[in-house]
């Protein structure tokens, strides 16, 4: 299997999505990415456990991409061997009335991991520059003073939402969050397949939607709006990477690899020492256990 070089998915300059590959295989088999990753998440779970104990770093990941790009499944089998109390998933869906009483990161913040845990949204706040751009008339239900209409929704209004989210991540970065961003670059051909397995396969037929095929219309404009999020808001504190989606295997040892790499240049987090009276006593405390009498 190839060696995987993480500086050839980040993003730390501007890009052009068209510029990415959607499929990469690692020049591996399938039974090969599966053994790999099986490792990966091992030595993932390992360190969960060594970040709760230390207990002043949380990690948070998020995950973008269009539809059927794998973020569901690629959630199930890179975190199969944490701990189920170290790791919480939260997928944001359509803003509820209470959420929109409130500014659109809000909902967000609630939903950060505690220290010493991992969160991942599944979608998250970029939703909020990405599928309302798309469909700005969604900004006018969360009611902002000055927004009355759609045409009052401008570039100006754009740059400040990618400026907000810039401070958002910034203010949790500078409090202990290590932040990973993961764009799923899917191929328009890859989708139309996964939607037709969707179509043709019983069992996944519950997740296909009409709207799929209506929001699958205006691929282009997707592209471009996770382009310019991307290229906005891809910062050495919180950077993001193009992962190509179209291997779902490959996808997922990509991302854990990276996690992996990265994670393992925080040489603090180790688990933290016995006070010295209490490892004085261990031999005294084996004792008083192993002479108890009932």
């Amino acid at each position: 299997m190839n060696s995987i070089d993480k500086n050839q998915f980040i993003v730390a300059d501007t890009i052009k999505l068209s510029n990415f590959s959607t499929n990469e295989n690692l020049n591996a088999t399938d039974k090969a990415l599966k053994k790999n990753l099986r490792q990966l998440r091992k030595a993932l779970g390992e360190f969960q456990n060594t970040l709760y104990a230390h207990g002043k770093y949380s990690v948070l990941i998020c995950l973008q991409g269009m539809d059927t790009a794998g973020k569901d499944s690629l959630i199930r089998e890179v975190f199969k061997d944490f701990n189920v109390r170290g790791v919480e998933v939260h997928s944001f869906k359509v803003p509820t009335s209470l959420e929109l009483k409130h500014d659109y990161l809000w909902r967000h913040y609630l939903a950060l991991p505690a220290k010493g845990k991992f969160g991942v949204f599944n979608r998250t706040h970029y939703e909020n520059v990405l599928v309302t751009r798309v469909h700005p008339e969604y900004i006018l239900g969360e009611h902002i003073p000055g927004i009355h209409k759609v045409a009052d929704i401008n570039q100006e209004f754009w740059d400040k939402r990618f400026e907000q989210i810039n401070n958002f991540e910034k203010h949790l970065a500078e409090n202990g969050t290590i932040i990973f961003k993961f764009f799923l670059h899917l191929s328009k051909e890859e989708q139309k397949l996964r939607l037709l397995r969707r179509l043709e396969l019983k069992e996944k037929n519950w997740k296909f939607s009409p709207g799929d095929l209506k929001e699958r219309k205006l691929w282009d404009t997707y592209q471009h709006c996770y382009e310019e999020a991307i290229n906005n808001t891809s910062k050495p504190h919180a950077p993001w990477y193009v992962i190509p989606a179209d291997n779902k295997k490959a996808a997922r040892v990509l991302v854990a690899s990276i996690l992996l790499e990265a994670l393992k240049k925080y040489k603090d987090v180790t688990e933290p020492e016995l006070a010295d009276k209490i490892k004085a006593n261990l031999e005294a405390y084996k004792t008083q256990l192993e002479n108890e009498t009932e």
